[in-house]
């Protein structure tokens, strides 16, 4: 069952079962409030095990660019399309958010995959000295570490 995020009154629902299940649910909300911000569009979840073809897509990206296998369990995904932008999101249970940024045609296209760390959560161990992660405050998730890299291949 599908969940559209709300930014304005911040729910844990779906998330209950991660030890940083607040921070998870606020930094999920922060990017509902983007998407709307930005492109007027609803942010939606999907329960993980009802996206298996998601979690392919971004499980192939990651192995296939950085040799990337999560160890967490993954709570919940989204995946759509604004503009000519195809975006993946998968929530995990440890804090961690995977998004997957992908133009899909335009003069220079923008390829990549971020990483984003929940407020007290530990930097996973499949990233551990492999990237730098800068902070950011938010007001829905409190103080969010991220990193991304460039996707190289064609996907």
């Amino acid at each position: 069952m599908s969940y559209n995020v709300d930014f304005k009154n911040v729910s844990t629902v779906g998330l209950e079962s991660s030890p940083v299940a607040d921070a998870l649910a606020g930094l999920r909300a922060n990017e509902a409030r983007y998407f709307m911000n930005k492109y007027k569009h609803e942010f939606t979840v999907v329960p993980a095990n009802d996206s298996q073809e998601t979690l392919d897509y971004v499980n192939h990206i990651l192995k296939k660019e950085r040799d990337i296998e999560f160890g967490a369990r993954p709570l919940e995904t989204s995946h759509f399309q604004v503009e000519n932008i195809n975006w993946a999101y998968v929530f995990y249970e440890d804090g961690l958010e995977v998004n997957v940024l992908y133009t899909i045609d335009g003069p220079k296209p923008k390829r990549a995959v971020g990483f984003k760390l929940s407020e007290g959560m530990e930097v996973p161990k499949e990233l551990e000295g492999k990237f730098k992660f800068a902070r950011q405050k938010s007001k829905l998730a409190g103080t969010i570490r991220g990193s991304f890299f460039v996707i190289k291949g064609e996907y």
